[in-house]
């Protein structure tokens, strides 16, 4: 899930147009169709995906999946979170039921026995992350931007993000989830977020030549001998690549306070301007999303994949309730005056109890 919200009216007379499918040259093709609200997945979208990808995969004419948005804005800019926002304020469970499909859609494109291309073109944020990270081929393009925003609305990166962003090398994927800052190609390629690079102008040209594949023994190997004729996996000059000495020591600290203080005060290899804009940036993100967060990815970090999904889903049965994502899209998407009163308000006035309580009941049912 991420910050985003469409402005796009669902009916049931349209949503059987939110997802396009389609099969050429034992392709499936799979196409997220809401343009206008930059992709942001719903419930119903979930669910019709979670159907193509069953029967697609029970069907022995069908090789491959490619996933791709439609426009030239996102791949999938994340949840439709206006709609589970009004879900909990009237009552209703549109919000639990999505969480529990979407993660189950997320795990099933991890375990998917048949090769996954996703073209993450444009945007790709929160739930837009859940799609591709599972996939078995990531391509980026000069559009791409990647990331998991959630601590910006008092929530926390799940669908997988507790299994990706900590096996990410050193401390850049705990950067990235506790400060939910985007990143480029090169930034994603060096952080394994990815794995191709290809000029935006060249899709064109990919699916023309997916239209044309020669099939052979094996899916995969024919998918990626196609991609190797026309991306590359590595571009130069990774942002990120400099400043790892910096963000491999400060996002090791044991807590948050201590990081945004020493961000503050320590200078790290050339990286002090940085350092004192990524501490702005933390001070205005939920001091409790950005501390339930960084616990949760240094325990990821050591659970496999269907137990980071269990985690999170426990998380997030408690969050609407206990934690700030109501109140951070009431003030960023709702009324958008922009100053969330995040509950503890500071980082200061975090306690590591309250923050230890949302894990507490996962960890004594032997998780």
């Amino acid at each position: 899930m991420t910050a985003q919200v469409s402005t796009e009216a669902s009916s049931a007379g349209i949503l059987h147009h939110e997802v396009l499918a389609e099969v050429r040259n034992h392709i499936g093709h799979l196409t997220l169709n809401r343009p206008a609200g930059l992709n942001a997945i719903t419930l119903d979208m979930v669910r019709s995906l979670s159907r193509h990808l069953q029967a697609w995969a029970d069907d022995p004419t069908v090789h491959a999946v490619v996933v791709r948005g439609a426009g030239e804005k996102a791949f999938c800019a994340g949840g439709d979170i206006r709609s589970l926002y009004d879900s909990f304020k009237h009552g209703d469970t549109l919000h639990e039921d999505f969480f529990v499909e979407e993660y189950a859609l997320d795990l099933a494109i991890h375990n998917y026995r048949k090769p996954v291309l996703a073209l993450m073109d444009g945007f790709v944020l929160g739930g837009g992350m859940g799609l591709v990270q599972g996939a078995d081929l990531r391509v980026v393009t000069e559009r791409s931007r990647l990331a998991m925003p959630e601590v910006a609305i008092g929530y926390f990166p799940d669908v997988g993000g507790s299994y990706f962003l900590p096996r990410i090398p050193g401390e850049l994927g705990i950067y990235l989830g506790v400060t939910g800052v985007q990143i480029r190609a090169a930034d994603a390629l060096y952080c394994g977020l990815a794995d191709w690079y290809l000029d935006s102008a060249r899709l064109a040209d990919l699916d023309h030549q997916l239209d044309r594949l020669q099939w052979n023994d094996s899916p995969l190997k024919d998918l990626q001998g196609l991609l190797a004729r026309l991306a590359v996996q590595q571009l130069p000059d990774a942002p990120l690549a400099a400043l790892r000495p910096a963000i491999d020591h400060f996002f090791a600290l044991p807590d948050v306070p201590s990081i945004v203080e020493q961000l503050q005060q320590v200078t790290v290899a050339d990286s002090h301007d940085w350092a004192l804009t990524t501490a702005s940036v933390m001070q205005t993100r939920s001091p409790l999303a950005m501390a339930v967060t960084l616990q949760m990815l240094r325990r990821g970090r050591h659970l496999p994949l269907e137990q980071c999904f269990a985690l999170e889903l426990h998380l997030d049965r408690q969050w609407f309730t206990r934690g700030d994502l109501i109140e951070g899209v009431r003030a960023l998407l709702i009324d958008k005056d922009k100053t969330p009163r995040w509950n503890p308000p500071t980082l200061q006035a975090l306690e590591a109890g309250h923050v230890e309580s949302f894990f507490r009941d996962f960890d004594k049912n032997g998780n």
